[in-house]
């Protein structure tokens, strides 16, 4: 029992520093109003693996410490990776996976955007920074995301990680 937490530990880690370190290194397009997370792809390991959700959700935690948006971004940025991370957990259908981080994301950091950028017209800036967070989303999450989805059920990873 305690090797199998320790390996979920070590796992849950190991992804948090990758989720950091692929945010960090791409920092130019991965902060702001159109963003393209390349480390939001990781976000379907958890329809895999449930547990992941906590190390993706620290991952981000941490790399939203250098958000050049706002001291917001930690909070509501790392709880829209949480959410999605954790819907993407109960999913039954791997087709899917993209979808609760998109979503996740077009409505809680297009709303922070949004009340950052335009606060005296947040409902168009929520409709404007929503679509331009969602269609990062969409494009991180089906260029990189799903492919990640559709190798890791076929990859031995799969079996080792769960």
């Amino acid at each position: 029992m305690k090797s199998t937490s320790t390996r979920r530990l070590a796992i849950s880690g190991a992804l948090a520093a990758l989720y950091v370190a692929l945010t960090l290194s791409t920092a130019s397009f991965a902060y702001g109003p159109i963003q393209f997370r390349i480390a939001d792809a990781l976000c379907v390991i958890p329809f895999f693996a449930p547990y992941t959700s906590v190390g993706l959700f620290i991952g981000c935690l941490i790399a939203n410490i250098f958000s050049t948006v706002s001291a917001l971004d930690i909070i509501i940025g790392s709880a829209a990776t949480l959410l999605g991370c954790v819907a993407t957990a109960k999913l039954k259908n791997k087709w899917l996976t993209p979808i609760p981080t998109i979503v996740s994301n077009a409505v809680l950091v297009g709303a922070m955007l949004a009340y950052v950028y335009t606060p005296d017209a947040f409902l168009q800036g929520f409709i404007t920074m929503g679509a331009q967070v969602a269609a990062g989303e969409i494009a991180v999450m089906l260029a990189l995301g799903l492919p990640l989805t559709l190798w890791l059920e076929k990859s031995r990873l799969k079996t080792q990680i769960q």
